[in-house]
């Protein structure tokens, strides 16, 4: 069978970050029990559209995921074993607020399937998540990770934030040598974007944004920092253990089909690319909906949009997503995928990224170098069509 990741979206949060321009309400608590109502629904109307594959990933993200309660959890997760073909040994990963989990929370959804936890710490300092509008503390980032420990939990991922207003490169190393210290299998670094619109990009001046050269020094110190102490630097943002690697982002990485469900989840199946309807309130009330017509996924109620993935853009969409990984994107397995000769598949951008010293070509791989990581998308735009 082939392979399939699946992706549930749990868009509620306590209050928004003030960074945050995901898809995600606060004050919406109340619509849980109807949201996850409507998400065992979705899930049937799935049944024989993948009865092809089997699911290997399953990935609850946000949102704040763990604002569900475990019962929920193993609602969610008890459906989709019931409805696909699910791996004896799925990697189940759940995304949580440290300030919204306890022992006895972590415990129950540990029961319930999640074998992996992704904790949105952003940082250790109370300065920095107070500028962020985090609701949990330093302390509290610490004692979810020591609970998740005791319940059994042996794959942790940590989620930190660089590139902060005000942020000097000291400060950046004290966060990376506090997630050290708690020893996880996985850290994933983000540089802060301000999005137009968000509370945080309205709010800066002009002279207190994040200055690039000093980001991409953090990034640089970040690399040494984790080469260091042995973890994998596997993908532009993401390092590992041995073994630990997030199976299910390498599902978008390798460009290989996932499913969405939940409200604005976004999905890549037989040949398209679609997405549910943003709102939770207008995603519930669409699935309470009957089926309409239509072609490919339009015909489901909860799909907002369509469109069918040309095998150009497919082409390209396979560059750009293969080249954020350490290793490089396999030219040889790029040809026979899309039926070409290694030799001529994307010669001129090939031969144009070297001369830019943006990437390199080693054993049969197109990898980024150190400035092309920085530079990523002047690399990625050459490859659009």
């Amino acid at each position: 069978m082939a392979s399939l990741s699946l992706y549930i979206h749990i868009p509620f949060c306590r209050a928004k970050c003030l960074y945050c321009n995901f898809n995600s309400y606060p004050g919406l608590e109340a619509l849980i029990p109807d949201y996850v109502s409507a998400l065992i629904e979705e899930t049937g109307l799935w049944a024989v559209e993948v009865r092809s594959y089997q699911v290997q990933t399953i990935y609850l993200g946000g949102g704040t995921p763990s604002l569900l309660n475990p019962g929920e959890v193993a609602q969610i997760l008890g459906q989709a074993r019931a409805t696909f073909s699910v791996a004896t040994e799925p990697e189940v990963t759940l995304e949580a607020n440290p300030g919204t989990v306890d022992q006895a929370w972590l415990e129950a959804a540990r029961k319930a399937g999640v074998s992996r936890l992704s904790l949105g710490v952003q940082s250790f300092q109370h300065g920095f998540l107070r500028l962020l509008g985090r609701i949990h503390t330093t302390a509290q980032a610490r004692q979810a990770f020591r609970w998740a420990r005791q319940a059994s939990f042996d794959n942790i991922n940590l989620d930190l934030i660089y590139g902060l207003p005000h942020q000097t490169l000291l400060q950046w190393r004290s966060d990376l040598e506090a997630a050290l210290a708690l020893s996880p299998e996985h850290i994933s670094l983000y540089c802060l974007t301000l999005e137009p619109g968000t509370p945080l990009a309205d709010a800066l001046p002009p002279q207190a944004r994040p200055d690039p050269d000093l980001a991409a020094e953090m990034y640089a110190l970040s690399e040494d920092m984790l080469g260091t102490e042995g973890f994998d630097h596997y993908e532009i943002s993401n390092w590992a253990r041995e073994g630990r690697r997030c199976r299910h982002n390498l599902t978008y990485w390798h460009n290989l089909p996932y499913l969405g469900l939940g409200a604005g989840a976004h999905s890549y199946l037989h040949g398209y690319r679609f997405a549910n309807a943003a709102s939770p309130q207008d995603y519930i009330r669409r699935l309470r909906a009957s089926f309409r017509k239509g072609i490919g996924p339009r015909r489901f109620p909860q799909v907002a949009w369509a469109r069918r993935v040309g095998r150009q853009r497919e082409m390209a969409e396979t560059a750009i997503l293969g080249l954020r990984l350490g290793e490089g994107l396999n030219l040889a397995a790029l040809a026979q995928r899309f039926g070409r000769r290694p030799e001529r598949i994307f010669a001129r951008q090939r031969q144009e990224l070297q001369e830019l010293e943006l990437a390199e070509e080693v054993g049969g791989y197109l990898r980024l170098t150190p400035r092309g990581r920085l530079l990523g998308n002047q690399a990625f735009l050459r490859f659009l069509p």
